[in-house]
């Protein structure tokens, strides 16, 4: 699960993306060389898309794109990317005719609450504090496990329907959702969450979940430790959590040094940061997922850059936007030492969304803005976060996030015939910042169509709106007064 620290020029700064006459140093389709059919590899196959255009990696992890191209899918594997032509007379149980579509790796929502999706616009236009005490925490504690499952049902939905083929959880009731993702097909990398204040069982319930789920779903689930954050969990907590990890070689998945506002609460109480907790409690030591990370300071740089490139940080900026915090994921710092940065959405509740799409132009877009270089973040350095970048920030950087041999077949066909992406003068930059969610005509995990011409195949979303429905009246009483927990950075 360890994530590599190597950058080729898919990672590399603005000024390395340029030649010294200011042209684009990029992959052109020439310079890839698809892999052709061999006489003797004629055996029928289980999916070939065909005359797609193909979002590729090469060995540099330059992105390029391969017209008029074919991919041959067995066993849920990409077997081959190769020419149209090169799979005329080739059987098999299924062809897609993509003409007119781009194929390009699933997109992986690298954080998020899926079942608070079920609270989506109840608490709008407000801090942070009172988004989680007045309103968030006191209607989750009275979350059932019916209404997890239905979240979660709903929320997969939504993520299939636009592109998403993995995500990574963090929340309560998870047996429920690893229930959900079996039956719906997506990929997940989950965890159970728990606070100090649940005493032991909490630490001992989300350990349970991660070692009774991990390789479930065919092996489409991987599992996680999950504490909530250093705000919430205690040191001897998170101390006690990095030793389970190295014990039994699980990953951890937190949210840390989420805004500026909690660094500098951690600073004022602590005298360190919450990144400076990670590391003297040795999860820094572990596969670490930070979520967010907008409070990351200049001092916490070096500290990160010593975890090995073991961690990585999930952004989510629609959620940052919202709440109007005054800073953003540095993403620019943490990928010059070699820290992953993977797009994330965040639950539905503080962003209203689970659009990956949209996280992928927005960071681009913001690191635009905060670092005053227009050339920061390029349309092809965002793909690379949405591809590889996230595929290594859930610990699948070896087995997702590119269209290539040897790799699981998670897949999207992206329709970019409509009036808003035409013409197409730079792909990538039609994809960032033209192209939209409901572009994706077809979505595929593990060789497996999910969503086929906009059609969910194994998801009833009627029939989940109108049970969520009957439930919200019970779910939305504040009455008692109770929460699950006190914000209090």
């Amino acid at each position: 699960m360890s994530r590599s620290a190597d950058r080729g020029p898919g990672d590399r700064g603005p000024a390395d993306l340029h030649s010294s006459d200011g042209s684009a140093s990029d992959l052109h389709a020439s310079d890839l060389h698809a892999s052709d059919l061999h006489a003797s590899d004629r055996r029928p196959a289980d999916l070939v898309i065909t005359g797609c255009t193909v979002l590729v990696h090469d060995e540099q992890e330059r992105i390029g794109f391969e017209e008029d191209a074919a991919i041959v899918v067995r066993d849920g594997v990409v077997d081959a990317v190769t020419r149209a032509g090169e799979v005329v007379g080739l059987a098999a149980a299924e062809t897609l005719d993509a003409r007119g579509q781009l194929a390009m790796p699933g997109l992986i929502n690298c954080h998020t609450h899926a079942p608070m999706v079920a609270l989506r616009g109840l608490a709008e236009d407000l801090p942070t504090e009172e988004w989680f005490n007045d309103v968030v925490w006191p209607v989750e504690s009275n979350l059932t496990e019916k209404d997890v499952e239905l979240g979660a049902r709903l929320a997969c939905a939504e993520m299939i329907s636009a592109g998403v083929t993995c995500f990574a959880d963090h929340y309560f009731t998870m047996d429920a959702v690893a229930a959900v993702v079996e039956e719906s097909g997506m990929r997940a990398h989950l965890g159970e969450a728990f606070f100090s204040t649940q005493g032991d069982q909490g630490r001992e319930r989300s350990l349970e979940f991660a070692l009774r789920h991990r390789g479930g779903a065919d092996g489409r689930i991987t599992t996680a430790l999950a504490p909530h954050a250093p705000y919430t969990v205690t040191d001897a907590d998170l101390a006690a959590t990095a030793e389970l990890a190295r014990a039994h070689g699980l990953p951890v998945h937190l949210h840390a040094a989420e805004n500026r506002d909690q660094a500098e609460a951690s600073l004022a109480r602590h005298g360190v940061t919450p990144i400076e907790i990670l590391e003297r409690t040795g999860l820094l030591g572990t596969d670490l997922l930070i979520a967010h990370g907008t409070g990351i300071l200049d001092r916490d740089l070096p500290v990160l850059e010593r975890a090995g490139g073991r961690t990585a940080v999930a952004t989510a900026p629609r959620g940052y936007l919202k709440f109007a915090w005054p800073t953003t994921t540095p993403v620019r710092a943490l990928r010059e030492i070699g820290v992953p940065v993977g797009l994330a959405t965040d639950g539905a509740a503080s962003n209203n969304s689970l659009d990956v799409w949209e996280s992928m132009a927005l960071t681009a877009l913001i690191q635009k803005s905060t670092t005053g270089d227009p050339r920061w973040l390029t349309s092809r350095q965002a793909l690379h976060h949405a591809t590889l970048q996230s595929a290594r920030a859930v610990g699948l950087g070896d087995t997702i996030g590119s269209i290539a041999p040897g790799r699981r077949a998670d897949l999207v066909l992206v329709d970019l015939t409509g009036p808003h992406t035409q013409p197409v003068h730079d792909l990538a930059a039609t994809l960032v910042h033209s192209a939209r969610s409901a572009d994706v005509r077809t979505t595929i995990v593990d060789g497996r169509i999910l969503m086929r011409d906009r059609e969910l195949l194994t998801l009833d979303v009627p029939a989940v709106v109108r049970e969520l429905g009957s439930r919200m009246p019970a779910l939305l009483d504040r009455s008692h007064g109770r929460r699950i927990q006190e914000y209090d950075t």
